[in-house]
């Protein structure tokens, strides 16, 4: 089997969370650039990211959900299994972010970061996970963060959220490695994305920020697109329960 064929995903169906623009719409790209088809879910429409991936000649199916909460969940999964015929890869990479000092933090940003970061996220897991342990396969990878590492500032329910994407992805690869699945995160660094336009539009953040950068750069969606295609793909079947940093050294510094 060549490299080139173990990294292939024709024939296979992605439904990925967030991939409207930014992150989410690179790896979108990136599965359909290897093979794949993609059914995306969001709140808000992904013309762009539709047309983009036609454009490779992959199928594309949108569904319109609110995934602050659970409640559309199982209703995705059905319609995703009867539109594109099957399911083989979640990418769970919808999320938000909420800013404030601890003393000042209300339950209201708590809860709406943690719903939908943490819980849908689980809850997506799930209802997916059950279809592929019924088929045996599966790949389903969890967009992490730095901050699954790192403390951060002024953002506790994101801390913890992506602290619980972590310990979560963890947890699911322990279940269902010996299913057939594999469940996996990417954790990416500081992305110049329209989540860290504060930070950028910072001079005094956005050069605390690069100086650290052994890359000496900010990341962009493409950079995502090798660690999605690695962990989607054949070539990770005995990579169960890791959390990929893709951060330009960030956490090596």
């Amino acid at each position: 089997m060549s490299a080139a064929s173990m990294f292939d995903l024709s024939g296979k169906t992605v439904l990925i969370t967030g991939a409207n623009r930014g992150l989410g719409q690179g790896m979108a790209l990136a599965l359909a650039e290897a093979g794949a088809d993609i059914c995306a879910v969001g709140s808000s429409g992904a013309d762009t990211t539709a047309e983009k991936v036609t454009a490779l000649g992959r199928r594309f199916h949108f569904i319109r959900a609110d995934l602050t909460s659970i409640s559309p969940v199982e209703d995705i999964i059905t319609e995703t299994l009867r539109v594109m015929g099957g399911l083989d890869i979640l990418v769970n990479n919808a999320g938000s972010i909420r800013r404030g000092d601890v003393t000042e933090f209300t339950e209201e940003d708590w809860d709406a970061v943690m719903n939908l970061n943490l819980k849908t996220l689980f809850f997506m897991c799930q209802a997916a996970g059950r279809h592929m342990i019924a088929q045996g396969h599966g790949k389903i990878i969890n967009t992490a963060s730095l901050l699954s590492f790192q403390g951060g500032i002024r953002v506790p329910s994101y801390t913890a959220s992506k602290s619980g994407v972590a310990g979560i992805t963890r947890l699911l690869a322990n279940e269902w490695a010996s299913k057939g699945l594999n469940v996996n995160a990417i954790a990416p660094g500081y992305m110049a994305t329209e989540l860290t336009e504060g930070l950028q539009s910072d001079p005094e953040r956005a050069k605390a920020i690069l100086d650290r950068i052994p890359a000496a750069r900010w990341g962009t969606p493409e950079d995502l697109g090798g660690a999605t295609v690695f962990l989607a793909s054949r070539v990770s079947n005995y990579v169960n329960g890791v959390i990929i940093p893709v951060d330009g050294g960030w956490l090596a510094r």
